[in-house]
């Protein structure tokens, strides 16, 4: 049986650790108690923050004890970012992120068995602190040349925004998670992105002075694409978890369109999936690119984990009808509505001419185009091909929700719905 580590390095999930024969060693000696932090500096997580998840379930399914910290606390203070000041969002508003990042969490881990995984949150031991004991019993522990050299710091203190003593002080906290996990829970192994790895470290070298026992860190690489390039940004900003900030459908779609070059790669990152499997689809890639099956696979596994079966496949569903390969009539309108999100679905008037729906969608550049694509046979209405060029959109034939599916060819596609 493949060790874990050997596992994680396969799939490229290692970037560092803060010693790995000790840490395979401690992993070698029994369960061990592991904990990953998620701050609600946002509604929802991302694809970033699903990494750190599934890292943490591969741990759990290896037999490891996982602890999951939504920062109550740290949520309120902001980890400092690269290029300027967070905004300090309201108290209220961070407890109801926290209760939404939550729920994002909890399908993708198993909360039962015999190391059931644990959710914590930061507020319960840090709102009761005041700041003379965070000074006294923490803040004396931390050195300010080892603070400064953090990489974040050290680049926001050389930039002409400067960093707040409240974002600069943000280590101290997150180090003492690390410590009062390791008192309540015997937790000696913190993981995060590379990104974290001065903050991971606080928190080994504070217990390290505190209680005398050396503790373990590990942090995973930044995905990146095969050109170099930061993975998983969209025309519409980060890949949201969220259903309600990035549809089923949107999502799917994202991680079905990922090139050849990158999508063994997120395989291994972003899937449970074996590695003969995924070198099973290594090999489809070179053979039969056309086929995308490892594209395929990739969206329905990573959609099925985040949003559940029945959503991934109504995200497949919605792609074979929405390219006259399916039934239309049968995708609800939730479905339709994320579908219009990501094709930016307009509105037309009711009983609009097919030839202006054409335009308006996008479909065509021009009404003589949509024409001619109605004369050609190539313009379609919800699958129905357009023979008349005075056609219009009739109120009867709506899908749910009101929308019109319009189609040029087999390739392109947009979405209208009546403004009333």
């Amino acid at each position: 049986m493949t060790h874990l580590l050997d596992d994680l390095t396969w799939r490229g999930l290692i970037s560092q650790t803060t010693g790995d024969d000790e840490l395979r060693a401690a992993l070698d000696a029994g369960p061990v108690t592991l904990y990953c932090g998620f701050d609600p500096t946002a509604p929802s997580l991302h694809h970033g923050n699903l990494v750190q998840i599934l890292t943490v379930r591969r741990f759990q399914d290896a037999g490891h004890h996982p602890l999951l910290l939504v920062g109550g606390a740290t949520g309120l203070v902001g980890d400092p970012r690269e290029t300027g000041e967070r905004v300090l969002n309201p108290t209220e508003t961070v407890r109801e992120w926290v209760e939404r990042i939550r729920a994002q969490i909890e399908p993708l881990m198993n909360f039962e068995g015999e190391r059931p995984a644990v959710m914590v949150n930061n507020l319960d031991w840090t709102k009761d602190v005041t700041a003379i004991e965070l000074l006294r019993d923490v803040g004396k522990h931390f050195r300010m040349g080892t603070m400064l050299a953090k990489e974040t710091v050290s680049r926001r203190l050389n930039s002409q925004e400067g960093i707040s003593y409240t974002e600069f002080s943000y280590q101290v906290l997150q180090g003492m998670d690390f410590l009062e996990l390791y008192r309540r829970h015997g937790c000696t192994l913190q993981t995060g992105g590379s990104d974290q790895w001065g903050n991971l470290t606080a928190g080994t070298e504070l217990i390290r002075k505190v209680e005398g026992v050396k503790v373990h860190a590990l942090a995973t690489p930044l995905i990146t694409k095969s050109d170099g390039t930061k993975f998983g940004k969209t025309e519409g900003g980060a890949v949201w978890l969220a259903p309600d900030m990035m549809s089923p459908y949107a999502f799917y779609q994202f991680w079905l369109n990922q090139d050849d070059a990158d999508v063994v790669k997120l395989l291994k990152v972003f899937t449970f999936l074996t590695r003969e499997e995924i070198e099973a689809l290594g090999a489809a890639v070179e053979s039969a690119p056309f086929r995308r099956e490892a594209q395929r696979t990739l969206a329905w596994e990573v959609t099925s984990l985040v949003h559940g079966r029945a959503a991934a496949q109504g995200a497949v569903d919605a792609s074979l009808a929405l390219f006259g390969h399916g039934e239309l009539g049968a995708l609800d309108a939730v479905t339709l509505e994320g579908c219009a999100q990501e094709l930016r679905g307009v509105r037309v008037g009711v009983g609009a001419p097919v030839v202006d729906a054409l335009v308006e969608a996008g479909v065509v550049d021009s009404k003589s185009a949509a024409r001619r694509a109605i004369q050609d046979g190539g313009a379609y209405v919800n699958n129905v091909k357009v023979t008349a060029a005075d056609a219009t959109l009739r109120p009867a034939d709506a899908l749910a929700g009101g929308w019109f599916v319009l189609r040029r060819g087999k390739k392109t596609i947009g979405l209208v719905r009546p403004s009333s």
